[in-house]
């Protein structure tokens, strides 16, 4: 997956969030500050060429839908953030959030059992 900009990714959350749509129905989920429908459009193009969209006429439009589901850019988010923040450990971020008590060994120690269980 090619990198996105932080513009993108927020435009690509809004479009998961809504479904198969077109600019002006991603400008009309912006509280204040709107962007403009031409800017948004611009973006549209750039996520399709970087393979994270599709589109089909509609009218006088397009409708566009995305193709990289948003637990997919997910998890390669967070592959990345494994690698530069925990040197590709897992282990590493497992220990860090029961050491900060995100989780609790308990909570651990269940995962773990269920894990046992499903093999």
């Amino acid at each position: 997956m090619e990198k996105l900009t932080g513009k993108e990714e927020e435009v690509m959350e809004k479009i998961w969030e809504i479904g198969p749509c077109a600019p002006k129905d991603v400008v009309a989920e912006y509280e204040d500050l709107k962007p403009h429908v031409n800017t948004i459009a611009t973006m549209f193009q750039s996520l399709e060429r970087k393979g994270y969209l599709t589109h089909e006429p509609k009218g006088r439009g397009y409708i566009y839908s995305a193709i990289i589901p948003q637990e997919h850019y997910g998890r390669g988010k967070f592959s990345s953030f494994v690698n530069r923040y925990f040197g590709n450990s897992y282990m590493n971020v497992v220990s860090a959030l029961v050491q900060d008590q995100k989780i609790s060994k308990e909570e651990l120690m269940e995962f773990l059992e269920e894990l046992k269980n499903r093999k």
